[in-house]
């Protein structure tokens, strides 16, 4: 019940401002928009998430696991691209992405919020959400 309802929110009510912003050229600060292949349709699906690069590399800590739609495309089609921000635009980069099974999501959070400005307020969103809807289900 708790991951409909979450992605419901995100799907109609979250994302749609985002992808707008990206699409008219305004790259919102904290926000990245991650486009993969999707598994069954072989098109291409972009998905906003977290601003998490570090370096040359971009962490996503995915809160619905391997539920979560992009997480599933990208296991399938690992090539993915990741349009960030540089200034008030942004840039795509290509890459491939490489699932954590084993990593602990919580952790990985608060690391990223100490080495990336903003992935600590993405991170208390996710808590929010999914804390703030216990229900004992999942």
């Amino acid at each position: 019940m708790k991951h409909r309802i979450v992605h419901a929110l995100q799907k109609y009510l979250l994302n749609p401002p985002i992808k707008l912003l990206f699409a008219v050229g305004i790259a919102p600060p904290g926000y990245a928009i991650l486009e993969t292949i999707g598994c069954k349709t072989g098109k291409a699906r972009r998905t906003p998430v977290g601003d998490a690069r570090i370096g040359y590399q971009f962490w996503i800590v995915a809160e619905h696991g391997m539920k979560a739609g992009y997480v599933r495309n990208l296991v399938r089609h690992p090539r993915v691209r990741v349009k960030l921000r540089e200034g008030f635009r942004a840039r795509w980069y290509t890459g491939t992405a490489h699932v954590l099974s084993d990593d602990d999501p919580r952790a990985r959070q608060r690391w990223l919020g100490g080495k990336v400005p903003g992935s600590a307020r993405n991170a208390a969103t996710v808590r929010l959400f999914w804390d703030g809807l216990a229900d004992g289900a999942d």
